[in-house]
């Protein structure tokens, strides 16, 4: 592609045939999406903070940081997306009605900030998974902030390079997008900001599968701590829901794995681009243009992601999956470690009969992660306790 191929890149009306309703329906989803994701993530704030005295910690960092995330794609839906619609309104180009660097710089610095922020959250939830003892005693919510806020300036910097003269900016067809050259003089900028781009991706997916091999050891080394009921066919019944914690901890893994699977599948064409127009250009501006909306399109499904984990009948779903989970390894562990047990107990003291005699007398015996209580024979303890 040569340099000056872009052929929107200096007109000043809109190709014919073009419709707004894309683009407002993308703003719509996009503004609906991030205002009510921000509305429950206030919503686990007050809950926390009403429940703050009755021992519950403060909020995690991790819904600091998906607040965080909610907030820049809601602010830089409001400041983009009105130009856009401005722009078909009128008919007139951007270069027409707004400084089409300011626009491009906007739109590479709100796409990189998420990234940045989707990186956050998967290393937290890596550090407090994998690296606990860490994670408690080096990390704070105002480090958080203020590597957040470091990282945000970082941001700014690298994408007002095109600004100072490193890299250049083009209008795309049909006259409403304006972002970094991809071809022709400038294209050195656009590999830097894929590359940056592409190594922040790898690092969120090395991130997520470490937090999956530490929930994966945790769950093979410990069961969860829970009371169960066992009857006299060796069934065992939870008498109790799994913790909400470890509910918790599964339901942000699994959003943050989907937020990063789509986070992957919307930056991938904008990487790819970038280097097919810096390394064999083929003149397909259309493929930069769809690259680009789907690069836009990573905002608008975050927070419609996290309205649905939020959703009862979702987190009713996950809840039973754990469930399910957890009375598989106990009935697989309890048989095992119950078995051994009772022989060894019972072996060399002749108490068959009388144990019998007591089962017969206990319908069900509650057996709870550090004692068993059974009325009937409390010096038969270590007899039916798994542990």
């Amino acid at each position: 592609m040569a340099a000056g191929s872009y052929r929107c890149n200096r007109t000043l009306r809109l190709e014919a045939g073009q419709s707004v309703l894309p683009g407002s329906l993308l703003f719509a989803a996009g503004l609906l999406g991030n205002v009510l994701a921000l509305g429950l993530l206030w919503q686990h704030h007050l809950k926390a903070k009403s429940q703050r005295g009755q021992g519950r910690p403060r909020a995690s960092a991790f819904y600091l940081l998906v607040s965080t995330l909610a907030a820049t794609d809601l602010l830089g839906k409001c400041l983009l997306s009105p130009i856009v619609l401005a722009a078909y309104a009128h008919n007139r180009s951007l270069i027409d009605l707004w400084p089409p660097a300011l626009f491009a710089f906007l739109m590479a610095f709100f796409g990189l900030a998420s990234t940045m922020l989707l990186l956050a959250m998967a290393l937290e939830c890596w550090l407090s998974l994998g690296q606990p003892y860490f994670y408690e005693r080096h990390t704070s919510r105002r480090w958080g902030g203020l590597l957040t806020g470091a990282a945000a300036v970082l941001c700014a910097l690298f994408c007002a390079l095109p600004l100072l003269g490193f890299g250049n900016n083009v209008q795309y067809c049909p006259g409403t997008w304006c972002f970094v050259r991809m071809a022709g003089d400038g294209r050195l900028y656009s590999v830097l900001y894929a590359t940056l781009l592409g190594l922040l991706v790898l690092a969120v997916g090395l991130c997520n599968l470490g937090s999956m091999r530490s929930l994966y050891r945790m769950a093979r080394r410990q069961p969860p701590r829970r009371t169960h009921l066992i009857d006299l066919r060796g069934a065992t019944l939870p008498s109790r829901p799994p913790s909400s914690g470890r509910t918790e901890e599964l339901g942000q893994l699994v959003l943050l794995a989907l937020m990063t699977a789509l986070f992957t599948i919307c930056s991938l064409p904008l990487i790819i681009r970038a280097y097919i127009g810096a390394f064999a250009p083929d003149e397909n501006e259309a493929a930069d243009l769809t690259a680009l909306r789907f690069f836009s399109v990573n905002s608008i499904v975050d927070p419609w992601v996290f309205i649905i984990f939020r959703t009862s009948i979702f987190r009713s779903l996950l809840q039973r999956f754990s469930r399910r989970l957890s009375l598989k390894k106990d009935l697989h562990s309890q048989d095992q470690g119950m078995y051994r047990t009772r022989h060894r107990s019972l072996q060399g003291y002749g108490l068959e009969k009388a144990a019998m005699h007591i089962l017969s007398r206990c319908s069900l015996w509650w057996i709870c992660d550090r004692c068993t209580m059974c009325p009937h024979l409390k010096q038969f303890a270590l007899v039916c306790c798994p542990l």
